[in-house]
């Protein structure tokens, strides 16, 4: 027998069995056997690792994730981290500002980047938060920048940190096209130097014509 809760770690059993009916033909992994009550526990889920488990890694507290919105609802969002670990997000954990704390900001299938506050891998239990990234990234941007104490408005802040990655970017670019303009002096210095060696070869001939009597 299959319980309810050994066919999907991150679905409801119920909603679960609705992949199945009568006659299927299922793969299952042996949980227990019980000789005196003539029961063998069977699960299908525990034929995959534990979500949970398999991402502690990854969903350490502090870390940045990627969540996927699966659900909006009145108080929050659903969503989906990684393939299997669901959490909901309450309203004013959408962001650092009051107005923008609105569910009905997100749909299905959206896309948020969210920091992760609290993980349980025994109580199978993941707390993420769009504000608490914001908070975090705030903090940075005025620790390498300026604080607003010093004179420097937030937006200014911001902008410094924009500019400076933008300036990166295009340093970047700059040594990549480098290498390129080496590579092309070098395919002139070759033909150059081909030339000049063709030039040569062409005065020893005629030389040698004219010494000839």
């Amino acid at each position: 027998m299959v319980h309810l809760s050994d066919l999907d770690w991150a679905r409801s059993g119920e909603e679960a069995l609705t992949d199945y009916k009568k006659g299927d033909a299922v793969k299952a992994k042996v949980l227990e056997i019980d000789i005196e009550k003539e029961r063998v526990s069977l699960g299908i889920k525990q034929l995959t690792e534990d979500p949970y488990h398999a991402g502690a890694s990854e969903m350490k507290k502090g870390s940045r994730v990627t969540c996927t919105v699966t659900a909006v609802q009145d108080k929050g969002i659903e969503v989906l981290v990684g393939d299997q670990i669901t959490a909901f997000m309450r309203k004013g954990d959408l962001s650092r500002d009051r107005s923008e704390q609105r569910p009905d900001r997100f749909a299905p299938g959206d896309k948020v980047d969210a920091l992760v506050t609290a993980f349980d891998a025994k109580s199978r239990k993941l707390s993420v938060s769009i504000k608490a990234l914001e908070v975090r990234e705030e903090k940075q941007a005025m620790a390498q920048y300026g604080s607003s104490d010093s004179g420097a408005s937030l937006g200014d802040i911001l902008g410094a940190a924009i500019h400076k990655k933008s300036a990166e970017n295009a340093e970047e670019g700059e040594e990549k096209k480098k290498p390129e303009k080496k590579a092309t002096a070098k395919k002139t210095d070759k033909k150059t130097a081909k030339k000049a060696s063709e030039k040569t070869d062409a005065a020893e001939d005629t030389n040698t014509e004219e010494e000839q009597p």
